[in-house]
């Protein structure tokens, strides 16, 4: 499946489309948030139903460098 997520609005997505979009596996997305280079709020946060969801935006900022 191919997502066009090129905006600047906000997009909150769940780790498998995170995955595929970046190429991080399930194991390094989470280590980056044990380590803090993902920082809850901006990057990513908790659904109400408890799942844990990524800002694709920010994450893509983060992965130029900004």
């Amino acid at each position: 499946m191919s997502h066009d997520f090129n905006h600047s609005v906000d997009r909150w997505v769940l780790v498998n489309v995170l995955s595929e979009y970046t190429g991080y596996s399930d194991d390094a997305v989470r280590a980056k948030i044990r380590r803090g280079d993902w920082v809850c709020g901006p990057h990513w946060r908790k659904a109400p139903d408890g799942r844990i969801v990524f800002n694709l935006t920010r994450i893509q900022a983060w992965m130029a460098g900004s």
